[in-house]
């Protein structure tokens, strides 16, 4: 087997504890539906989603005081088509982007073969989208809806299957306790269509969000392409110097790809220095590591401006998601069982769960009220205003 093929035999043991549980999750509402069949049944989501829709489409409108485009569409996608959809949502130029379709694609079919052969065709491409792959796909059981080009995505794998799961669960007699389950089952749908009409109504958030994360990414590009073009002299070097895993010299990808993960902005500045790199204007770098790869710290630099603007956007989007969820969903007793039955907690603890993007919107809606989403889209926060609402405030006013 060559270096590339036991990459993405690496790739797929990185992801083994996910797609263990995608497995047991079919498995365990195979067994749940077959159980509970002509005692109870849910609705299918489709219908429920399409139902709420309008209402909550209005909710919104109301609520945040912005238009909800009229050409929204629901769609249901199943496992597979998650994996690919994930794919979609990596921002990245025209060129990368057909090759980040390609990996998405190989990895929701389990196709080690293509990912060999993707590393090989563009070897940095892949040290750069691959960490996406990961990262995205780890969450697929966590995240019930997406928003993508005027569709709203609803994690059919899982919200038709979680309430029969925990139903099951549950036990004996189901048709005493369905109510509770079913209830909390369209509290779930109910949270996730509001949550991505929402995020519908971001507009320039979310073209600000998508251009810089772009940035980021075409950065981390341009290095991986440096770390490459390195001689194995200065890898085994630098790769000394970091006290990097040691890596045998017959596999020379490993060892810069190693390299790549340790130096890529997104790890090394923010394991180095923190969190607080999100409001610095300045970054130094070690001198041994700067005489090796001179143009990391114009790299490092560079890479600022767009981490925290996607960083502030990003933050600004989820919290005022997470706001207005909040405010219009208090009284809802369908979410108030979601919360109960689906997470194990209640609304006030639901409530008090800290966030910087939720503490900055309500901060600024303490103070503008209904023209805060309004304003939050039109002229969004930098980081440091995430961190103190009142310099926003006074740099609206």
């Amino acid at each position: 087997m060559g270096e590339f093929e036991e990459f993405a035999e690496a790739l797929f043991g990185q992801l083994s504890v996910e797609i263990n549980e995608e497995k047991e999750i079919m498995q365990l509402a195979i067994n749940a539906r077959e159980d509970i069949a002509r005692k109870v049944e849910f609705k299918e989501l489709e219908d429920i989603a399409s139902e709420i829709f309008p209402e909550f489409k209005e909710k919104v409108q109301d609520f945040l005081g912005v238009k909800v485009a009229d050409d929204l569409q629901l769609k249901f996608p199943e496992l597979e088509d998650l994996k690919r959809l994930k794919g979609d949502k990596v921002f990245a130029d025209a060129e990368s982007k057909e090759f980040v379709k390609k990996l998405f694609n190989a990895v929701a079919k389990e196709d080690l073969k293509i990912i060999a052969e993707l590393m090989k065709e563009n070897t940095a491409k892949y040290l750069v989208y691959s960490t996406y792959a990961i990262q995205y796909i780890s969450k697929i059981t966590t995240t019930y809806g997406d928003y993508l080009d005027s569709v709203i995505y609803l994690n059919k794998f899982i919200l038709s299957r979680y309430p029969q799961i925990i139903l099951h669960k549950q036990g004996e007699p189901y048709e005493s306790r369905f109510e509770n389950v079913n209830s909390g089952y369209l509290g779930a749908v109910k949270m996730t269509v509001l949550e991505e009409l929402i995020h519908s109504a971001q507009g320039n958030l979310h073209q600000i969000n998508k251009s810089a994360a772009m940035e980021v990414n075409r950065i981390n590009e341009e290095l991986a392409g440096i770390i490459l073009a390195l001689d194995n002299e200065t890898v085994n070097k630098l790769s000394e110097y970091c006290q990097l895993q040691a890596v045998p010299d017959d596999f020379p990808f490993a060892k810069k790809a190693n390299l790549f993960f340790f130096l890529n902005p997104d790890h090394f500045l923010i394991e180095q220095i923190g969190p607080d790199v999100m409001t610095f204007t300045h970054v130094e770098i070690d001198p041994k590591i700067g005489e090796s790869i001179p143009q990391l710290l114009d790299i490092y630099k560079r890479w600022l401006v767009p981490i925290q603007q996607h960083h502030a956007a990003f933050t600004a989007m989820e919290g005022m998601a997470g706001f207005a969820i909040e405010n219009i969903l208090k009284e809802d007793k369908d979410f108030q069982n979601y919360l109960m039955t689906f997470m194990g907690t209640d609304f006030s603890s639901y409530q008090v769960r800290k966030s910087m993007g939720k503490d900055f919107t309500k901060a600024v809606y303490e103070k503008l009220g209904k023209d805060t989403f309004k304003k939050m889209i039109e002229i969004p926060p930098n980081t440091r205003e995430l961190k103190d609402p009142q310099l926003y405030l006074k740099k609206l006013s």
